[in-house]
């Protein structure tokens, strides 16, 4: 049964994991990280890195699940699938951002997040070399960083014609109707600022930007953010406006449900069926 007492508690679970996956993936930051190309589509998501620091980091994560959790299913992008139906299900992505994490660019993150019947119920988004880790769940999300904690809180955005809005690669993760569906949203905004993966989740969080727009997303690229954002008051929804759930693909990130319903217009249009 998992109770609000019991969420509490597995927050300092989520920060010992995210403190393990950081011993592991600092000493590799702008250092000798093990570089490979598990190579990706032609064209240009042909390059598709991973590092030991993905490696490691997820298999320091793991290593801690099976010692406190040996009843927890675990998927990972590194290592794929461990009881995936079990009544709690830990969803890890070690490194989002490894193109990131290769350049030297302090955007990449370590994404936990927890499943308790196959609903998302608790997450973390984690920058190590910033010291940061944006967490939440049902009963809120609070930046911890530095030996201190303070509540995240989406800001008030109505209009799309003042949003600040982000997307990781529009040129590699969209197709020709996403791409053109990306656009006319894009056009309707203020300001844009592209290639921060899910650290652009942790700004909508905090309350520094208010739109972010994906597509292609695996289940490991955004389960962790859903009770972080969703804490903080703000939305994750497909690109017709329904939840996301453990699906990924298409995904829209907003703390303003009227900036929601404006962009809509566009990427309903161009949304997928599941």
């Amino acid at each position: 049964m998992l109770t609000p007492d019991r969420l509490t508690a597995l927050e300092d679970v989520i920060l010992e994991f995210n403190q393990a996956a950081a011993d592991v993936a600092l000493p590799l930051f702008r250092a000798d990280h093990g570089l490979e190309n598990k190579g990706g589509a032609p064209g240009l998501n042909a390059f598709d890195p991973v590092t030991a620091a993905d490696r490691g980091a997820e298999a320091a994560i793991r290593r801690l699940i099976a010692q406190r959790f040996p009843d927890h299913g675990v998927i990972g992008e590194e290592y794929g699938e461990d009881r995936p139906d079990a009544e709690f299900v830990w969803v890890l992505d070690p490194i989002d951002g490894t193109r990131a994490f290769v350049s030297g660019l302090p955007l990449w993150c370590v994404l936990i997040g927890l499943r308790h019947q196959g609903r998302p119920v608790l997450g973390s988004i984690g920058q190590p070399y910033l010291d940061e880790v944006y967490l939440g769940h049902a009963g809120g999300s609070r930046l911890v960083s530095r030996g201190a904690s303070r509540p995240l809180k989406v800001r008030a955005c109505p209009k799309l014609t003042d949003a600040t809005i982000s997307s990781t690669d529009p040129e590699a993760c969209f197709n020709g109707a996403e791409l053109g569906a990306w656009t006319q949203v894009r056009a309707a905004t203020r300001l844009t600022r592209l290639g921060l993966d899910a650290y652009a989740y942790a700004m909508v969080a905090a309350g520094t930007m208010d739109i972010v727009v994906e597509a292609g997303l695996k289940s490991w690229d955004i389960e962790a953010a859903i009770p972080v954002i969703e804490g903080a008051g703000g939305l994750v929804t497909d690109w017709r406006g329904a939840p996301v759930g453990q699906a990924g693909g298409q995904v829209v990130i907003v703390g303003d449900q009227a900036c929601l319903d404006e962009a809509l217009v566009a990427l309903r249009r161009s949304a997928t069926t599941r």
